[in-house]
């Protein structure tokens, strides 16, 4: 990676990065494994979110997700003139990122721009993918492309409206009537707090939502930005309130109706399945409330945009570098200190 940023830089490939899920049941220790390997979690832990996974048959949606994503950016990207190969890359499951980089290396690709499927600042969010590119590089040996990564998007105009647009169809769910009295609220992913002190992730994730609510008219009484997923031992502290805690509050302030939107994440995966349309929905049913799931962001047009217009500002086809809301665009080339990794091993916040 880079140290420094390239004035006008030539590239010869896209990288799309992500996180990787099993998609057959015999895949889902090995990838837990992958994805848990030098950190502080018991087997125990392990086991007992493996056992989400079978409740879906073994498979995450990310992996196929992905692949929806890459189908309609390419032609999006090729309308705009820009006809580079798309490769594609995980942290733990197959396509494996160094075998990508050493398929890139094979085809003869010198100097790629990774699309990181994450959208805001901490250490699994960013640095830690920037080493995963670092490992793949090195795996491969000297003649290994060079790897930039696109900046964090979390205030792009664009990343703001496909959210919104998503909220405002789970709005049309809700009898027309009720609306003004909604509950909105936001997840993401819990993370140490102890990692998120030394990151800008909850500062960026509450813009977002602030943006976002906003847009589609939600006053700030009427909207909490909580988090979900929290693994690792109990004595440490994680980023709260939990979505299921924060939802059993909501009944004795007179709610009737709640939508849940998972802001922190960009696609239907397998937390959003189990944690939101499994564990968050029975809660609302046990507690008398209606509760709309607001789908994630996917291959929503203007999110499909955003990556158009990034790669175009990073190709200098653009001269404006797009941002919302009170804070500027993010860094293309993150500083020495940027998200540094906990002092000791944590929980991975992603499954």
């Amino acid at each position: 990676m880079n140290s420094e940023a390239s004035v006008g830089p030539v590239y010869d490939a896209l990288l799309v990065v992500g996180f990787g899920g099993p998609e057959h049941r015999d895949d889902v220790i090995p990838f837990l494994e992958n994805v848990l390997r030098g950190r502080n979690v018991p087997r125990e832990r392990m086991l007992e979110v493996a056992e989400h996974y079978y409740h879906f048959g073994g498979v995450s949606p990310i992996n196929s997700q992905v692949r929806e994503l890459i189908a309609v950016l390419t032609p999006a990207l090729q309308a705009k003139g820009i006809g580079l190969p798309i490769y594609w890359g995980n942290r733990n499951w197959h396509p494996m990122l160094a075998d990508t980089v050493q398929e890139m290396t094979n085809n003869g690709i010198k100097r790629a721009l990774a699309i990181v499927l994450s959208a805001y600042s901490s250490y699994s969010g960013c640095r830690q993918y920037r080493e995963d590119l670092i490992r793949a590089r090195e795996a491969v040996g000297p003649q290994a492309p060079e790897i930039d990564k696109l900046r964090v998007f979390y205030n792009h105009p664009d990343f703001i409206e496909s959210n919104a647009s998503r909220v405002l169809a789970a709005l049309d769910q809700v009898p027309a009537e009720r609306r003004n009295e909604l509950h909105l609220a936001f997840t993401a992913h819990s993370i140490p707090t102890v990692v998120a002190n030394q990151s800008d992730y909850a500062a960026q994730l509450h813009e977002t939502c602030r943006l976002v609510a906003e847009r589609v008219g939600v006053s700030p009484e009427r909207w909490d930005l909580v988090y979900q997923s929290r693994s690792g031992r109990p004595s440490d502290p994680w980023l709260d309130p939990d979505i299921v805690d924060h939802l059993k509050t909501l009944p004795a302030k007179g709610i009737r109706d709640v939508i849940v939107h998972p802001i922190g994440f960009l696609s239907d995966h397998m937390e959003v399945l189990y944690d939101l349309d499994d564990e968050a929905k029975h809660a609302c049913e046990s507690l008398g409330l209606n509760m709309v799931r607001s789908a994630t962001v996917g291959t929503h047009p203007q999110f499909v945009e955003m990556f158009v217009d990034l790669v175009a500002e990073r190709l200098g086809l653009s001269a404006e570098r797009k941002a919302v809301g009170q804070f500027e665009p993010s860094h293309d080339v993150c500083p020495l200190d940027c998200c540094p990794a906990p002092s000791r091993p944590a929980a991975r916040p992603t499954f």
